[in-house]
């Protein structure tokens, strides 16, 4: 298990041309918007970038990451922990256009500047990893929702009566008008 924290940023172009590896943990909180996503914000996220030029002369950085993180169950509303891996081949670009003219087997990393911020290409491919939606075990949802279900004790507050009763009696064809 890798332990060192990710670098914040990276010149793409120089990692590429050396082959550079970057690996590293970071925590959700350091990652606002996958944060958001999440139900809590324990876990470590590993990653590994390896930055290259493919045969075309592109920069190109393989993305792989992994982690268990807490989400909410769409189901239940309790929070549930998922594991996450990403294994994504990106290549580096700097304009929509470049980005447009990619082949179909690369995704694009578009950055702005000199230096790549790493954490938001972790972030976003995190963000890519999350299923759309978490769902406990039926068997774990349903104990969950059983409970939240389950009938008041006898001595609870009277069982208040329904202000639609009334239409009942009103429909038509209906007998046992009072």
């Amino acid at each position: 298990m890798l332990t060192d924290p990710l670098p914040d940023t990276l010149d793409v172009r120089k990692a590429a041309t050396r082959g550079a590896i970057a690996r590293g943990t970071l925590k959700p909180l350091q990652l606002p918007r996958f944060r958001d996503l999440l139900a809590a914000g324990e876990g470590i996220i590993e990653a590994e970038l390896t930055f290259s030029r493919d045969e075309e002369g592109r920069y190109v950085v393989r993305a792989i990451t992994n982690s268990t993180v807490t989400v909410t169950c769409q189901r239940c509303l309790q929070p549930m922990p998922v594991q996450l891996h990403a294994d994504s081949t990106l290549a580096v670009v700097w304009t929509d256009e470049q980005a447009r003219q990619l082949p179909a087997s690369l995704e694009p990393a578009i950055v702005t500047e000199e230096e790549c911020s790493l954490r938001e290409l972790v972030e976003d491919e995190l963000i890519l990893a999350l299923p759309p939606f978490s769902y406990h075990e039926q068997a774990d949802c349903n104990t969950v929702l059983a409970d939240l279900t389950a009938e008041p004790e006898a001595d609870g507050p009277p069982k208040k009566s329904n202000p639609f009763d009334v239409l009942a009696q009103l429909k038509p064809g209906d007998t046992h008008q009072e």
